[in-house]
């Protein structure tokens, strides 16, 4: 990675150096904080597994991924490590790229289910640092891990440190930030089946540059007609206040990108082939998911615009009838393993942004109120991996054949779009 001016932020952000010693220090006390008696009959283990990546920037990246854990607790115990380091063979500036999670439980706050923890992560990998501590609780009735509810307050310093990981640099502002979060999650189960809820707030202090607040709520619901049909329905809301970080706003059909971070296969540029994105053939998941306007929102970035808002509210409705291929699947000793859904979809949302966020290539008006509507099928796979983590995935087709708003283009034309990761994951 060509991390340009990784080394100058010691000198120009003092308090991120004592972040990360005071996250050094942190973890080497929690090490040391083992239970004596524990110690005697149980020791901590080690579990590596090789690991391999590509982008454009960083070439084949060969790593190794490790967790740690005492042994016998089933990544449940004391002192869980999840961490990995990787080389990338193009060799560029600073190859060697790391992440590193250690997750401590609180046991004045803990109980069975119902864990309280410390959880410390570094990372300098594609460009990005980020140097974080959050506190997690989670509450959970009894033994179904279906239900339950989690709190985690968290404090992080946060910057771009290398615009050449980045497939559309507008899409990033490369000052530090001091993130203060709050982000609550909610799994349960209604009369019509499985309801999920997430409310995110996050809050920028960093003096040296734009304080900002962006607040996000996503809500999900399955409604099980039958054994073969459904409807899938989510509710998405977004709220960026003024002087937010373009990576932390909205666009009509994509994540904000920030949490493109958060997928293999959007974190870095070439892992998805640019000139299939600037198409508008990738979907990837997230924000207000207006599916059917990826193309329009991809052609803005690849003309080095920027189609972004500070507000919107959107629904994501999908109706999901059978097919004989998935039949087949369940049939079989890989039923368990991969999933063949069929659907029908319908987008609607709400936009809204200042004149400020009014792009050169394309100029619209400040409220956009547009919909999508179209077929499609997911393939889903999960297979876990040799550390027992899930390794699962979603590859979407769909045809988003009407658009209220297409432009210069027929309102109904078929459109063909692959979407990575699902929709609506419940």
């Amino acid at each position: 990675m060509a991390h340009s001016d990784l080394n100058s932020y010691q000198f120009s952000f003092p308090f991120l150096s004592r972040l990360g010693v005071f996250i050094a220090l942190a973890f080497s006390c929690l090490m040391l904080n083992t239970n004596p008696a524990q110690a005697q009959d149980k020791n901590y283990t080690f579990t590596p597994a090789p690991d391999v990546w590509y982008n454009s920037v960083d070439g084949v990246r060969l790593g190794l991924r490790v967790l740690g854990e005492v042994e016998g607790t089933f990544k449940d115990g004391p002192h869980r490590l999840d961490a990995g380091i990787w080389l990338g063979t193009k060799f560029p500036e600073l190859p060697v790229s790391y992440y590193l999670s250690f997750t401590e439980p609180i046991a004045a706050i803990s109980s069975f289910g119902n864990e309280g923890n410390v959880q410390l992560i570094s990372s300098i990998r594609t460009g990005y640092n980020e140097q974080k501590i959050a506190l997690n609780k989670r509450w959970q009735a009894g033994f179904d891990e279906t239900r339950y509810k989690e709190l985690s307050l968290s404090f992080s310093q946060e910057k771009l440190i290398d615009y050449e990981y980045r497939p559309y640099n507008q899409l990033w502002q490369n000052d530090w930030k001091s993130l203060v979060g709050a982000d609550f999650v909610l799994s349960d189960f209604t009369a019509t089946g499985k309801f999920d809820a997430n409310v995110i707030l996050l809050q920028n202090l960093n003096t040296t540059s734009e304080t900002f607040t962006v607040i996000t709520l996503e809500l999900k619901q399955q409604i099980e007609l039958n054994q073969n049909f459904g409807i899938k329905l989510r509710v998405f809301g977004g709220f960026g206040s003024d002087n937010t970080a373009p990576e932390h706003l909205f666009g009509k059909s994509y994540r904000q990108p920030a949490k493109w971070l958060q997928n293999g296969f959007s974190r870095a540029k070439g892992t998805l082939p640019k000139n299939w994105l600037n198409d508008g053939l990738f979907h990837i998941a997230g924000g207000a998911n207006l599916r059917g306007y990826t193309f329009q929102d991809f052609e803005s970035l690849s003309n080095g615009g920027a189609i972004l808002y500070t507000q919107t509210a959107a629904v994501n409705a999908e109706f999901e009838f059978p097919n004989p291929i998935n039949h087949l699947f369940k049939s079989s000793v890989i039923g368990d393993f991969v999933h063949l859904s069929s659907y029908t979809f319908f987008d609607t949302g709400f936009f809204y942004r200042d004149s400020i966020q009014q792009t050169p290539d394309l100029v619209t008006d400040l409220q956009e109120f547009v919909s999508d509507a179209g077929i499609g099928f997911q393939f889903s796979l999960n297979i876990p991996d040799v550390l027992g983590k899930d390794r699962g995935f979603a590859v979407r087709y769909e045809i988003p054949f009407w658009l209220s708003d297409s432009g210069d283009e027929s309102n109904f034309k078929f459109r063909s779009l692959i979407g990575i990761g699902a929709v609506i994951s419940l």
